[in-house]
């Protein structure tokens, strides 16, 4: 079981998980709950980008969907 307290973090210099004691801020990702989520960390950037580059709100590339007419 983890701890409350405990934070990880996902290095982006080596591709690794690491505790709170790891490489620099600005190389990193996180914090993460778990080591697990912290895992998925560049999935979790890849999913999130996906959504970002097809949003029409914000994507000026993407044809918004159409309204009906009342």
């Amino acid at each position: 079981m983890s701890n409350e307290t405990e934070q990880w973090y996902f290095c982006l210099v080596h591709h690794t998980v690491e505790p709170l004691d790891g490489c620099k801020a600005a190389d990193r990702l996180g914090p993460y709950r778990t080591r697990e989520e912290a895992e998925r960390a560049l999935e979790k950037v890849a999913e999130r980008n996906e959504n970002w580059d097809t949003d029409p709100q914000w994507n000026d590339d993407v044809e918004p969907p159409r309204q009906q007419q009342q």
